[in-house]
């Protein structure tokens, strides 16, 4: 079985964005046993990398044209990748100026996602450190460092917005 899933990380100056491909497959092994050879199912998870980046939107521009960027870009994301479920972090805020506009942003992407009818998962930034490193708390570096190993990378994706929304993918496949 073969899963896509596009990780969103929200924001309006910077939206980050991860693809994955997920697959479960099934093998066959081989027990031997003095009578006969029993056959077992055993099952072999794989991440396979397809894209990430950000959709980032100029601070200097007018907020209805940086919220139309976010629409056509993420329009042209998921008809590209073409997601079998789109996963996004809860927005959680350390300073409050910036929350309405975010959830502005926030807003659009939930419009194009309604748009294609794709299911939706959200998690908590506390969720997602949970199911990467067995830790609610972890540090960002930490996180990181689990998305790179997950997704077998020599190093760390980067902006970190796109390196949040691969954690946000990968989240989704240990918990869906």
């Amino acid at each position: 079985m073969t899963k896509r899933i596009l990780g969103l990380d929200p924001g309006l100056a910077i939206l980050g964005f991860g693809a994955i491909d997920c697959s479960t497959s099934d093998r066959l092994a081989q027990k031997p046993s003095s009578a006969s050879t029993t056959t077992l199912n055993t099952l072999s998870n794989q991440i396979t990398l397809l894209d990430f980046g950000i959709i980032q939107t100029a601070a200097n521009t007018d907020i209805g044209k940086r919220l139309c960027t976010i629409y056509e870009d993420l329009h042209s994301l998921m008809a590209q990748w073409q997601p079998d479920l789109v996963a996004i972090e809860k927005l959680f805020f350390y300073r409050m100026g910036n929350t309405i506009a975010v959830a502005q942003a926030r807003g659009v992407v939930m419009l194009v996602l309604a748009q294609y009818d794709v299911p939706l998962v959200e998690f908590t930034p506390a969720q997602i450190k949970q199911a990467l490193t067995g830790m609610g708390n972890a540090d960002k570096f930490d996180v990181q460092q689990a998305v790179a190993r997950e997704l077998n990378l020599e190093s760390i994706p980067r902006p970190d917005d796109a390196a949040d929304a691969l954690a946000v993918a990968i989240a989704a496949w240990f918990q869906v």
